[in-house]
């Protein structure tokens, strides 16, 4: 018998909590694929948030035999003596064959995420993976929050920025879900200073860089060509990357965003601050459109998620890839890692 005190013993393994997502989607699906790979399984200990029953509908539709352990989600550990658990919300009920926004998965998938995010806040688990949930979903259930990154940032109490890693490509947004046309009316200098600032914290923090080269994305085609497609590189960004400057962010800019993303992307910076939504996603998606993460940074626990949604034309069909979730768990652990051998380093100062 293995002495649990043992270096290779699972229980000084990182603990990962995995929520589901939307029942309805693909969610049950990549994440029984996932957690089926042996390597996977091999780096850390995982507890997923989420309903037992549509967990075994997926793995039978993958011919995958159910490797995990059931317990109540109401009496969640540190201690399960499995590698993967699945805290089971069987007080929630959906029949397997249902893929489309509805109140129930809104309900659950909400339900899923704040217990995880509490589980992180106690110290039971070590990094939060996120499966993909549904917006309809959640505003059909009276969900007030938009998607997990708002829900992340005020259960957390924190500030919060939307980073996305596509291979050596690593962008945090200065603006998330806004329609383009008002992206204007809202943007100021604190907005654009804000991700600079999370940006460069989270790279020294969670991915080992000591000094990040951060570079910052134009609004405007060609930089706004000196005022003559628009101010707002002067009168905002300008001023925000001076601000960060002044506090020792080494960043530079405002670059023009057809060639800021070749250039990070070859190594040339460390990471980018993008002005909008899909300024970021199109380089992000063409690089690595199976295998994006978004982390959430800013706010005091680890949140990783595939960079797509509950895809719920191809729910319960096994025909979903779960390389995206691979990648947001591997990332969660190596930024779990990171983090406690920093703070093991300062510990012993």
């Amino acid at each position: 018998m293995k002495n649990n005190n043992s270096k290779n013993s699972i229980f000084e393994q990182p603990l990962v909590g995995i929520t589901m997502g939307d029942p309805a989607g693909i969610g049950p699906e990549i994440v029984v694929k996932a957690l089926a790979d042996p390597d996977i399984r091999r780096r850390a200990k995982y507890v997923i948030f989420g309903m037992d029953e549509q967990l075994e509908y997926a793995a039978d539709r993958a011919e995958i035999e159910p490797f995990w352990g059931r317990h109540q989600h109401e009496k969640i550990s540190r201690d399960y003596p499995f590698k993967v658990v699945v805290a089971d919300y069987d007080d929630y009920s959906l029949p397997a064959y249902l893929s489309g926004p509805n109140q129930v998965s809104g309900q659950a998938s909400v339900r899923f995420c704040l217990d995880a995010i509490d589980a992180a806040k106690r110290g039971i688990i070590d990094a939060v993976v996120t499966a993909p949930i549904n917006k309809q979903s959640w505003k059909l259930a009276g969900v007030k929050w938009p998607g997990h990154t708002e829900l992340f940032a005020e259960w957390t109490k924190s500030r919060k920025a939307m980073m996305f890693t596509a291979g050596p490509l690593k962008v945090a947004l200065a603006t998330i879900h806004e329609a383009l046309l008002d992206i204007r009316n809202k943007f100021t200098i604190g907005i654009v200073f804000e991700p600079i600032d999370l940006l460069n914290d989270a790279l020294k923090k969670y991915f080992g860089i000591k000094r990040p080269r951060i570079a910052v994305a134009a609004l405007n085609p060609h930089s706004g060509e000196n005022g003559q497609f628009g101010d707002e590189e002067k009168r905002i960004i300008s001023p925000a990357i001076a601000l960060a400057q002044s506090n020792g962010v080494d960043c530079t800019g405002p670059y023009p965003a057809d060639t800021l993303f070749l250039k990070a992307a070859r190594g040339q910076f460390d990471g980018v601050v993008a002005m909008y939504h899909d300024q970021a996603m199109i380089p992000v998606k063409l690089l690595a459109f199976e295998k994006a993460v978004n982390i959430t940074i800013g706010i005091p626990i680890i949140r990783t998620s595939p960079a797509h949604g509950t895809a719920f034309d191809i729910a319960g069909r096994d025909v979903a890839n779960p390389q995206g979730m691979k990648s947001a768990i591997i990332t969660a652990i190596e930024m779990s890692q990171i983090k406690r051998s920093s703070q093991a380093v300062q510990a012993g100062k």
